[in-house]
């Protein structure tokens, strides 16, 4: 027993734990309320990644970043239910497949790989198709991105446990 009568916590290395071993419940409380937050402002720097900085990558990253932060702050476990690994590699080769499919979809017309010029439609609605284009890659790239990060750092934790 610790001080004033609570349990002892173990140290990481006794339950072999690379992440969430022991951190403070002001970790936890913080991690909980800021990871919304920063997943919210990944998915405003993808969508406006197409006329501004930002875009998928950055985008990615910073999506991931929130249920990192979860997986540090918390017993593996308990993320690992909500966000199982093949969940997470499921996400990461859609986006992937989504990317690759709207690149081929132009050169269903003669056009070049992203090359949304190429597709056959009125001078007005051209512009329009571009722009819309250029959006959902921007939104693929970062669904990969963000799946690929999280995919990783689980591998690199072992899933968190």
């Amino acid at each position: 027993m610790a001080h004033g009568g609570a349990p002892e916590r173990e140290l990481p290395a006794e339950r072999g734990l690379l992440v969430g071993a022991f951190p403070s419940e002001v970790v936890r409380v913080i991690a909980s309320l800021l990871a919304p937050f920063v997943m919210l402002f990944g998915l405003y720097v993808t969508a406006h990644g197409h006329y501004g900085p930002g875009g998928g990558f950055g985008g990615g990253v910073l999506i991931a970043v929130g249920p990192v932060m979860l997986k540090v702050a918390y017993p593996g476990a308990a993320v690992a239910r909500r966000l199982p690994g093949g969940l997470v590699l499921a996400v990461a080769l859609l986006g992937f497949g989504a990317f690759v499919l709207i690149g081929l979809a132009p050169m269903l017309f003669g056009g070049a790989f992203l090359d949304y010029a190429a597709v056959p439609i009125g001078e007005l609605a051209a512009s329009r198709l571009r722009y819309l284009g250029i959006l959902a890659v921007e939104l693929v790239i970062g669904i990969a991105v963000a799946g690929t990060i999280l995919a990783i750092f689980d591998a690199v934790t072992e899933g968190g446990s």
